[in-house]
């Protein structure tokens, strides 16, 4: 818990260099050939950054080679994408009871994008499917990170969600491989739990914020419920596309919020009557941020419901985690303390609350520092 608080410290505006998921339509022509669209950052694989393992491509080891394409023309870049069409063919990408050679058939990248920020660039890539082929399967490669796989051009098409070194399941050319309600729902689970552990830092803070505040659990399931309760209809609204706001606005209001829960448990002690209406407010924010995220994702058209359900059960399954580790972790100094010399300092009330009060006020303002850091430089910078 601690140290989850003190690497949040050190890292920088989240949307900066964010890795976010590459998006491919896979079309079949009526000639037998195979199209991959993909939306995709064509400069982090060209550095070798392991999408996998980071969410900020600034905290791989291939950051600097990863600004220095980032530099480079679009020519030079179109260049050396055959670089990656050549291990994609050797992996193989895609097999259709052999592999299936893939060629470069387009790349547009976008020149208006600020360096700052994630670009991401149209790429197209083509292959012939041996005669009488019937299905496909695609091989996403390890270090690649998600992957967000749509057939097109088909009746009932399969849409399927890979990480890095995953393999879809034999898709069918003439359709009818979408996914159930079930699978829809159990495929976006994880990828709602990601957002908040480990890639929810924002959202973690805020978590720990409510758990900072009192050492009662009434005030905490007050809180969560009041929270849970907003993000999840701003969270549909959101990806509805009927409500929006763009990011500038909400990114610095999230990091205003974790400000305010922690600041407000360094004064209070216990639940305020206003409060849950407070933390209902900030619950309408942060589920706009989880739908831009969700954005990012697609979800199946035809199983649209189950899985933005199953995003929200994710995003509900990893807040509780992170309350459980911190319980966790008190619980266990806690039982430290009582069996050193620090059980002699014990207050009326429990060594749990005195560990609790030593914990949450070093915590609370820690977690108002890094949440007012966030909102001068999501604002300012």
């Amino acid at each position: 818990m601690v140290s989850t608080v003190i690497f949040a410290a050190g890292v920088s505006k989240p949307a900066a260099h964010e890795v976010l998921p590459t998006i491919a339509d896979i079309t079949v022509t009526g000639e037998g050939q195979v199209v991959l669209d993909l939306r995709i950052n064509i400069e982090a694989f060209l550095a070798g950054i392991d999408l996998d393992a980071v969410e900020d491509t600034d905290a791989d080891a291939a950051a600097g080679d990863y600004d220095v394409l980032r530099a480079l023309p679009a020519s030079d870049i179109t260049a050396r994408t055959q670089e990656i069409i050549a291990l994609w063919n050797a992996h193989p990408l895609v097999q259709a009871g052999e592999a299936v050679p893939l060629s470069l058939e387009a790349l547009t990248i976008p020149d208006d994008i600020d360096v700052e920020l994630p670009r991401i660039s149209d790429l197209r890539v083509t292959g012939q499917l041996p005669a009488n082929t019937e299905a496909l399967t695609v091989n996403w490669p390890a270090g690649s990170g998600a992957l967000v796989l749509r057939q097109q051009g088909v009746e009932a098409p399969y849409t399927g969600f890979l990480e890095g070194g995953q393999s879809s399941p034999a898709i069918a050319l003439d359709g009818g491989a979408a996914q159930t309600p079930g699978a829809a729902f159990l495929t976006y689970i994880p990828v709602g739990f990601d957002h908040i552990l480990p890639k929810g830092l924002d959202h973690i803070l805020f978590v720990l914020g409510l758990f900072f505040l009192s050492t009662k659990w009434a005030p905490l399931l007050w809180q969560v419920s009041a929270f849970t309760l907003a993000h999840t209809v701003t969270l549909a609204l959101g990806a509805l596309g009927w409500v929006t706001l763009p990011g500038s606005i909400v990114e610095p209001l999230i990091a205003a919020s974790i400000v305010y829960v922690a600041v407000e448990n360094l004064f209070q002690r216990g639940l305020t009557r206003w409060r849950p209406l407070i933390i209902f407010g900030f619950g309408l924010l942060h589920g706009l941020g989880f739908a831009s995220v969700l954005a990012a994702f697609g979800l199946p058209e035809n199983q649209f419901i189950p899985a933005l359900i199953g995003f929200n059960v994710g995003v509900e399954i990893g807040q509780l985690t992170v309350i459980a580790i911190a319980a966790l972790v008190l619980l266990g100094c806690t039982r430290l303390a009582r069996r050193s010399d620090l059980s002699e300092v014990e207050a009326p009330v429990g060594t749990y609350a005195v560990m609790f009060r030593a914990v949450s006020i070093p915590g609370s303002l820690l977690i108002a520092l890094i949440g007012a850091y966030w909102c001068i430089e999501r604002v300012f910078f």
